[in-house]
């Protein structure tokens, strides 16, 4: 099955990495993209372009539909698109909190439709090799993760920094070591939050989270999320027998290249791969019912629910 997409937005995830997925992969089409911004809807080469979002839902070819907006408004346009029948792979964060992700996750399951949040890192063959190591027992048991996603930003008007709209490092790039957490403790393990040290800008959301705790099995987090730190990803997981760590800076956005995995005193290299096409064909694959692998829903609300917990931990 060729599977027929429409996307709401044109944003620069959409424009660098999505829609060139759609258009390699051997099992999707662009069929049509709704979007305010023509110009910006034109450049992604789809077949048809909408103004607006509601004729694109309405659009009987189109099968699944990618929600590329700001985090504010993937609630709604996620709802809506799964009440037109659609399914729906979302942009990450998969809502602003807890309350929005169940009653997405819930109108999945009324519309019979499939929901994926685009943490794209799932699909990548680095990520795969980790929880195969862990999973096999080969570094022993899990003590310990240690992670950090900081860059200094370089915007001024944008949604990151407005926090109705869903800004903030926390929602930003510590979704993706929220995922992290969950996806190598196998579900949802109960999270122990020691403390959360929060930096809060002029517009009221975080700039710097910084965020300590424990998982009920015993397992040690630190995590670090920034915009105005000096750019920094990295992730050290350090188990009973041996440690895993991303060198080279690239633990969260290794993307169209080489990557390494430190794996005790040896490396193991990657080759290039786009993960965004691995997640593009899997969801295809998933909705036509060919195998595929996409991360449950219920992970998604894990991570809902922990980011919920972080950010009201010092009220």
């Amino acid at each position: 099955m060729n599977v027929k997409w429409g996307f709401i937005g044109a944003g620069f995830v959409a424009t660098k990495a999505v829609a060139p997925a759609v258009h390699r992969a051997s099992n999707a089409t662009l069929v049509a993209v709704a979007s305010q911004d023509r110009k910006r809807a034109e450049a992604l080469a789809p077949q048809k372009i909408y103004e607006k979002y509601e004729d694109l839902l309405a659009d009987p070819e189109i099968d699944a539909v990618y929600i590329n907006l700001a985090n504010h408004q993937h609630f709604q346009w996620t709802i809506a698109a799964l009440e037109a029948g659609k399914d729906v792979l979302c942009e990450k964060p998969l809502a602003l909190n807890f309350a929005q992700a169940q009653s997405m996750a819930a109108a999945a399951v009324k519309n019979n439709r499939v929901l994926v949040e685009a943490v794209w890192t799932y699909w990548h063959p680095r990520f795969i090799r980790i929880m195969e190591l862990i999973t096999s027992g080969a570094i022993g048991e899990l003590k310990e993760i240690n992670s950090s996603f900081c860059f200094s930003a370089q915007f001024d008007d944008n949604y990151r920094l407005v926090k109705e709209m869903g800004g903030g490092s926390l929602l930003d790039v510590g979704v993706y070591q929220a995922h992290l957490w969950s996806a190598l403790n196998h579900g949802e393990p109960e999270f122990i939050i020691n403390s959360v040290t929060q930096n809060i800008g002029l517009t009221g959301v975080d700039l710097t989270t910084k965020i300590d705790g424990q998982l009920a099995n015993g397992v040690k987090i630190s995590a670090l999320t920034s915009f105005e730190k000096p750019e920094s990803q990295e992730l050290l997981i350090s188990g009973e027998l041996a440690t895993i760590e991303c060198p080279g800076g690239d633990a969260f956005t290794s993307w169209n290249k080489p990557s390494l995995l430190r794996i005790g005193e040896n490396i193991q290299e990657f080759a290039a791969v786009d993960p965004y096409g691995l997640m593009i064909e899997n969801f295809s694959n998933f909705i036509s019912d060919a195998p595929a692998q996409i991360p449950p829903i219920a992970q998604s609300l894990y991570v809902a629910k922990l980011l919920d917990q972080i950010r009201d931990f010092n009220k």
